[in-house]
């Protein structure tokens, strides 16, 4: 681990302006050994791109990751510079780290800066420091307070052995923000350690977000190791701050006072006895919040004009909260409690103002604190009954012959009566029989749901089917779930009731984020949630009828799809959802016809109803008549010939009626869907996801890894071109062993290009990866999410790099269109890409402004909105003024409605689902290329999506 020390730190130099100051800064890196002399370069270039300036006087220059090669050991040097150098905007930096890191060795020190920088403003004392030593002591800072309080101490705890213990330890840590939930894992591999009279210490200095000491005992005395348990204590381990304390335990355990631990009966004699934060004797009151937009600011100066009335401390936390909790007359200090309706606040009072203070605050939060509030719901007493969680009010059903107009999710058309699923609902006890049998029957339905979802796994030869279950079994698979589930059933809960408690906790608390992907996310955890649930319970789900129906439900899991039997099942009709939520994408998948998102009438539909569906055209018919049926299946027939026809002429090439080429090649996900995708008729593979490369392990796959599955599609080309897209993950898909922090939008955050360039080691060995499988065929190597010219240039020149050492002839390098400034900036980038792959479904929603997976508003994220065909033609233009070819890879090149107007925009490439291979192929041999010209230009002058889908019918 890097850590300061004063042979790094130069003392008392100059420099005129910041460029002398970085070059003084190389110099005494190259001069240590740490960089080759040309890693100034990459350090100007760094601050070209933003100011290091980090605050307080003090900087931090370093090279950028495309300069990490000119790096040979990680290291710093820091220089002081008592009379300032302006860093830029009049900002003064007295003292400069210039960092040479080749990866993330410098992490560590980096969060030491940032922890000093909050102890004050060290600006002054940077400047008049004479000695190295005074550096260090500034930098390193206060060591962190060990965390230790009533909330960090369980008496009494009903546990059966020492691993129970442990468990209940280490979640009082977590629940106090002293460490992360694989805490407990890494506590659990530590070597208990004996402090007689039933006493045991138990650390780990892993997962630890900040020092904190837990204390806890069993309610009836176990062994443990042939020894007495009767307390364990849990350290968070952090620098140096228990050190303190663990010197007062020990003189108390010689001192013959052990008994004040083993025989606590109190949170606050332990504390007494161990010098930590005791809880003022103070009288409490507990009450819920009823506002309905919790303790914002109009209720919050309220409360804290009520608690000012009184000459005396009244404080105030969220029940169950660790500390003393804050001021009640403080405004800012109510408002960052950040309390929500239906949580309940602990206000104490001093003695002498006890009685009047909490009676006036009670009587004001009951009264709603200037805001009229709706009581709260009561508590449902045992046994819990589960009602469906996607409920809705109960509308009246369309009348017979009823038009209706919902998203187009999977194409085809589908007749037959409506399957309408009613949710399931469970019932069962609050309380369990028993902690042991409770964690034997959630571990049996654990096990026998993740074998299912295995299966469904391994079953399907769909990519994004595969990965949408895979993400559903690390969810299964969480250990920071297991945790709380495991604390539940230790305080008597059933197995059923600890579950389904945790899942909707954690559910609600991605909703709570406002955020239309981590609904989505929300709705993929309880769909987890009610199959374990379906499992304890013994539910199962009605059975289909034997003939081909229309499954009818509000929104359908991703679960109930993928189990579907295609033989029987005609069609999908949903009342809520879009056409990109994971319902819709197995749908498409698996071929069957479907329609989202048609509003919450349809779930009153009577059992059997006849319906007509058009997933192409996202329309639904009630009961329509003869004629009206007779018309579909005669479209059904004639679309069903034109696909036979399409697939007996699946080989040949994809030419309009005046000799007009385009290539059409297959999206795949996996190197087992290569060889299907040629025997679909596909010219290649125009994007290779992969994503699932990564996602399929537990860590990061190596070189090796990673060329075996590339290899494998190569070979299943047989000399056809592969397009190849980066690994495009970040906060909207994450990988397990890859934590990022939330991000209040993740599709506009870290991801794609942008994450790889955080982590050019993972980019650089897939790039090797992909080199070296190549072995001389030809290789087309796209980056995702590139918005500009400068990650673009970053990314290719560490290919070209490799290329040097992996020579390989027939490569090209391009990027994915998928940012609007990537489109906007085409004149420019064409000089320098090899090709553009546009992503029509990205570059859609960050056009029009539209979260694609959004349930009421995805409808409206139309891919044939002239904003975005302008985009398209702006980036068609560009590429064929520099010679360089188009393609297209997002849902849109597979639209035929879409496929007439790409081709007069003049795309060169459509890569599709090898499902879609054949059909987009006889689509194209139909058209006439100038004629498909003219369309286009006539498109680019409408006005909306729903006037070109209207063009293109009516030339159709």
């Amino acid at each position: 681990m890097l850590e300061l020390n004063v042979t790094q730190i130069q003392m008392g130099h100059s420099a005129p302006d910041k460029q002398a100051a970085l070059a003084l800064l190389a110099e005494v890196l190259s001069a240590g050994g740490l960089v080759a002399p040309g890693y100034l370069v990459g350090m100007q270039a760094r601050e070209a791109q933003g100011s290091t300036y980090l605050g307080q006087g003090i900087a931090i220059p370093h090279g950028t990751p495309q300069t990490r090669d000119q790096v040979h050991c990680t290291g710093v040097r820091l220089i002081q510079f008592p009379d300032g150098v302006d860093w830029g905007n009049g900002q003064m930096v007295y003292l400069a780290i210039a960092v040479a890191a080749r990866s993330d060795e410098h992490l560590h020190l980096l969060q030491l800066l940032t922890r000093a920088l909050g102890e004050g403003d060290l600006s002054q004392a940077l400047r008049e420091a004479r000695e190295p030593e005074a550096i260090v002591a500034l930098l390193q800072g206060a060591p962190q307070e060990l965390a230790l309080d009533s909330q960090l101490i369980g008496l009494g705890l009903a546990v059966e052995d020492f691993d129970e213990l442990l468990w209940q330890g280490a979640r009082l840590l977590k629940k106090a923000g002293c460490a992360e939930p694989a805490f407990a894992n890494q506590l659990a591999q530590g070597e208990p350690l004996p402090l007689g009279n039933g006493l045991w210490w138990l650390h780990s200095d892993q997962a630890v977000l900040r020092p904190g000491l837990a204390f806890v005992t069993p309610a009836q005395a176990l062994e443990y190791r042939d020894q007495p348990l009767r307390g364990l204590f849990c350290l968070a381990s952090l620098g140096e701050a228990h050190r303190q304390l663990l010197e007062r335990l020990c003189d108390l355990l010689i001192e013959g006072r052990a008994a004040a631990f083993s025989q606590a009966t109190s949170s606050r004699s332990v504390l007494e006895a161990l010098g930590g934060e005791v809880p003022a004797d103070w009288p409490v009151l507990n009450i819920i919040l009823a506002n309905a937009h919790g303790l914002h600011a109009r209720p919050a100066k309220m409360l804290c004009e009520v608690a000012q009335a009184f000459t005396g401390e009244v404080r105030v936390r969220l029940a169950g909260e660790p500390g003393l909790g804050v001021s009640a007359k403080s405004l800012s200090k109510l408002l960052s409690l950040g309390a929500r309706r239906g949580q309940a606040l602990e206000f104490s009072a001093e003695p002498a103002i006890a009685n009047d203070a909490l009676a006036a605050i009670e009587a004001a939060v009951q009264a709603g604190l200037g805001e009229s509030v709706e009581p709260l719901p009561t508590q449902a007493a045992a046994p819990v009954v589960v009602p469906p969680t996607n409920a809705v009010v109960k509308l009246p059903a369309p009348v017979a012959g009823a038009r209706i107009q919902g998203v187009a999710a999977a194409p085809g058309i589908a007749i037959g009566p409506a399957l309408v699923r009613v949710p399931l609902c469970f019932d069962y006890p609050a309380q369990g029989q028993g902690v042991a049998a409770e964690r034997e029957r959630l571990n049996a339905a654990l096990a026998q749901v993740d074998e299912d979802i295995q299966r469904l796994v391994e079953t399907r030869a769909e990519a994004n089917i595969r990965e949408i279950f895979i993400t559903h079994q690390a969810m299964l698979r969480d250990p920071a779930l297991a945790e709380d589930v495991a604390a539940r059933l230790l305080q008597g809960a059933s197995a059923e009731a600890a579950w389904h408690a945790e899942i909707e906790a954690a559910a609600a608390q991605q909703e709570a984020l406002h955020d239309a992907l981590l609904a989505e996310r929300a709705a993929d955890l309880r769909d987890i949630g009610r199959r374990v649930l379906a499992r304890l319970c013994g539910v199962e789900a009605p059975r289909e009828p034997d003939e081909p129906y229309i499954l009818v439900m509000d929104e359908v899991a991703p679960s109930d799809v993928a189990s579907l039997n295609r033989e029987r099942v005609a069609g999908i009709l949903t009342a809520r959802g879009g056409a990109t939520a994971h319902s819709a994408i197995i749908a498409r998948a698996l071929g069957i016809p479907a329609v989202v998102g048609a509003g919450e009438a349809v779930l009153s539909l009577a059992q059997g109803t006849p319906l007509l569906l058009d997933g192409e055209h996202g329309l639904l018919r009630i009961a329509p008549n003869e004629q009206t049926l007779e018309q579909a299946r005669h479209q059904r027939e004639q679309g069903e010939l034109r696909r036979q026809r399409a697939h007996a002429e699946r080989l040949q090439p994809a030419i309009t009626r005046d000799g007009q080429r385009l290539e059409v090649a297959a999206n795949i996900g996996a190197s087992a869907e290569a060889a299907a995708a040629v025997e679909a008729g596909g010219e290649g593979v125009g994007l290779l996801r992969t994503e699932l490369v990564f996602m399929d392990h537990s860590q990061a796959p190596d070189q090796a890894t990673q060329e075996l599955e590339y290899r494998r599609v190569l070979d299943a080309l047989d000399g056809r071109p592969l397009v190849v897209r980066t690994l495009d993950v970040g906060g909207d898909k994450p990988l397990p062993y890859l934590p990022m922090p939330a991000e209040t939008n993740p599709f506009l955050g870290v991801r794609g290009i942008r994450l790889s360039l955080q982590r050019p080691d993972m980019l650089e060995t897939q790039l090797r990866a992909l080199l070296s499988a190549a072995a001389g065929r030809p290789l087309r190597i796209m980056f995702p999410m590139v918005y500009g010219v400068e990650e673009w240039r970053v990314a290719r020149d560490m290919a070209l790099r490799l290329r040097e050492e992996i020579l390989l002839d027939d490569l090209q390098l391009g990027i994915m269109v998928e940012v609007p400034s990537a489109a906007l900036l085409a004149p420019v980038l064409a000089r320098e890409v090899d090709f553009f792959s546009i992503g029509t479904n990205d570059l859609t929603q960050y056009t029009l402004a539209i979260d694609r997976d959004h349930p009421t508003l995805s409808a409206q994220a139309d891919g044939l909105h002239p904003a975005v065909l302008r985009l398209i033609s702006m980036t068609v233009e560009a590429a064929h003024a520099h010679g360089k070819w188009v393609g297209v890879c997002g849902e849109l090149a597979g639209d035929m409605l879409a496929v007439p107007l790409l081709v007069g925009l003049g795309v060169d490439e459509l890569s599709v689902s090898a499902r879609s291979i054949a059909l987009v192929k006889a689509r194209v041999r139909e058209l006439d290329y100038r004629h498909s010209q003219a369309l286009a230009q006539q498109a680019l002058g409408l006005e909306s999506a729903a006037a070109v889908r209207a063009l293109m019918e009516e030339s159709d």
